[in-house]
């Protein structure tokens, strides 16, 4: 078994222990390392002779998985390094220092949400000198995937072939990620993404995946409306940098395969 399977293994082992006691079947550590390790990718800068990658990541959780996590960050962002070392080397990146990821909360974060933060830290020139960062990147904000329900037995799959793509919702400095096949927008706490404004209807509309993977909006007989591109709609097709308003507040939709 690989180094990297090995780390995999204990931070599985993690979560069938204190970590999935800590999360109760939400955020889960397997899941942050495996976005960890998807920013590093997404993240890389190619030189004249090397690919560098982020040597810093900031994990921001929501207050309620951020307290069930107390006691136990140090063990985690030590697993959480490792693996991304590794899976710098495997990838043939060059890091300027070892990776290091720290934790912290985020209030606007709900439970279940999760974001990453990367950055290139340049180590200090004299000792005692702090490291020179690099300019912050987008924070990625994901939802942990939902847990599957098992079919009744007997029951018969009508295997209709679907693309799994997922949504993004490009607003300021936040990206949030939306596995769909539906996902609500608005400003309920309980939406799959929220906007804080009082312009924004408390269920607005909904983000709608198709069987090929392309999205449609569907206002949700909002007070404001929704306008793409500048125009009014009840419905649209959504195409990959399209601008998207709900009332006063403007997103851009992006589609990651």
């Amino acid at each position: 078994m690989s180094v990297l399977r090995n780390l995999e293994a204990r931070i599985e082992g993690l979560v069938e222990g204190v970590f999935s006691r800590a999360f109760s079947s939400q955020v889960q550590p397997v899941e942050i390392a495996r976005k960890l390790a998807k920013e590093m990718d997404s993240h890389k800068t190619a030189s004249v002779s090397q690919v560098y990658a982020p040597n810093a990541y900031t994990v921001w959780l929501s207050p309620e998985d951020h307290e069930r996590l107390s006691g136990y960050t140090r063990s985690l962002t030590q697993e959480l390094s490792a693996y991304l070392l590794e899976h710098a080397r495997r990838q043939d990146y060059a890091l300027l220092t070892r990776p290091e990821v720290t934790i912290e909360v985020d209030d606007r974060l709900r439970l279940g949400e999760f974001g990453i933060q990367p950055r290139l830290v340049k180590p200090p020139v004299r000792q005692g000198e702090s490291g020179e960062q690099g300019r912050h990147g987008h924070t990625m904000v994901y939802s942990a995937a939902p847990e599957k329900t098992k079919e009744p037995r007997g029951s018969k799959r009508h295997a209709a072939p679907l693309t799994q793509t997922r949504a993004i919702v490009s607003m300021h400095d936040r990206r949030y990620v939306l596995d769909g096949p539906v996902a609500v927008l608005g400003r309920s706490r309980e939406c799959d993404c929220v906007f804080d404004d009082q312009n924004v209807s408390r269920r607005h509309a909904e983000l709608r995946r198709n069987n090929s993977g392309d999205w449609q909006i569907v206002d949700l007989g909002s007070t404001n409306g929704v306008k793409v591109n500048g125009r009014r709609v009840d419905t649209s097709r959504l195409a990959p940098g399209d601008d998207v308003n709900l009332g006063t507040v403007s997103f851009t939709f992006d589609i990651q395969a």
